[in-house]
């Protein structure tokens, strides 16, 4: 299996929750966040090049892979992504880091621009790799997006049937999710699928998993609302980048593409389509690591 060699193994209780994550490097910390149906695991090859130059963090989040699954409630706040953000803070500061930059794919990417709308005291850049607002995705789904991207309204069910999809099929899932929205087989070790379906079919994991869906349907729906009525936006350096063979490019030409939807969020937007499939990042670990650094390397030349 892809190991983290350099990189401690850290367990942090945040609140009460306990979240796994591994470390290595020096200089500014940089946190990274995985997506669905991931888990840090696939930062493996996109980490290590990172630590040359910064402190790596790669955290599974609440609920992924072996962080903690604490009990959800009925309007599934424990599973927002202000929740799961505000516990990256609380992971960064246990680890010494008052202020950091983030990089997240995916759920990630939701994490990761919610902590910096929630706290830009603690953000100074952040990366959002193949995401554009939750509230834009659901405003903007079309049939398209209906059948790309079934977890959005599969996972978001009532209980039991999403947890039992997760539960029972988990190694197809990850499979289907995997070669369907991204690279060849090749780029995704078996064993790496593997680690990522054992953490579906964990029944607590499949009931967290599902309330994520769930909150991102309803409560982050609600809060990127908020934020937008309020004239609430993204103060610090954003960096998107997005599958060029994915829907992004194409569901988003009448406003500007991504860019253009993430210039409505954020003051400072830069960034460009990726060649290859929604997980780009494995796909091809050299360019997405060099082009997290160069972003990420320009607050030490302003």
């Amino acid at each position: 299996m892809a190991t983290f060699d350099s990189f401690a193994s850290l367990n942090v209780d945040v609140g009460g929750v306990r979240i796994f994550a591994r470390q290595s490097g020096s200089g500014p910390p940089l946190l990274l966040l995985h997506g669905f149906p991931q888990t840090h695991l696939m930062w493996r090859d996109v980490a290590p090049a990172l630590a040359r130059d910064f402190t790596v963090i790669c955290a599974d989040l609440r609920g992924y892979g072996a962080s903690g699954c604490p009990p959800s409630t009925a309007d599934h706040s424990p599973y927002s992504k202000r929740t799961l953000a505000a516990e990256m803070v609380g992971l960064m500061r246990a680890r010494g880091f008052t202020m950091f930059s983030v990089a997240g794919h995916d759920r990630g990417g939701r994490v990761a621009y919610r902590l910096a709308l929630d706290h830009p005291d603690a953000v100074e850049r952040v990366a959002v790799l193949d995401v554009v607002p939750t509230l834009v995705a659901w405003e903007r789904a079309n049939d398209e997006f209906a059948r790309d991207f079934w977890p959005w309204s599969l996972l978001a069910q009532a209980p039991p049937l999403p947890e039992e999809v997760l539960r029972t099929c988990a190694r197809a899932i990850v499979d289907d999710a995997l070669d369907a929205w991204g690279p060849a087989r090749v780029a995704v070790p078996d064993e790496v699928r593997a680690a990522y379906s054992a953490a579906l079919a964990e029944p607590a994991h499949a009931r967290a998993i599902c309330e994520e869906y769930r909150a991102a349907a309803t409560l982050d729906r609600e809060h990127d609302a908020a934020d937008r009525t309020a004239g609430r936006r993204i103060d610090c350096p954003l960096l998107a980048l997005w599958s060029a063979a994915g829907g992004l490019g194409r569901w988003y030409e009448e406003v500007g593409g991504p860019l253009g939807v993430w210039r409505e969020w954020a003051r400072d937007v830069s960034g460009q389509g990726i060649d290859g499939g929604h997980f780009f990042p494995e796909e091809d670990p050299r360019r997405t690591a060099g082009m997290l650094g160069e972003f990420f390397g320009e607050r030490d030349r302003r």
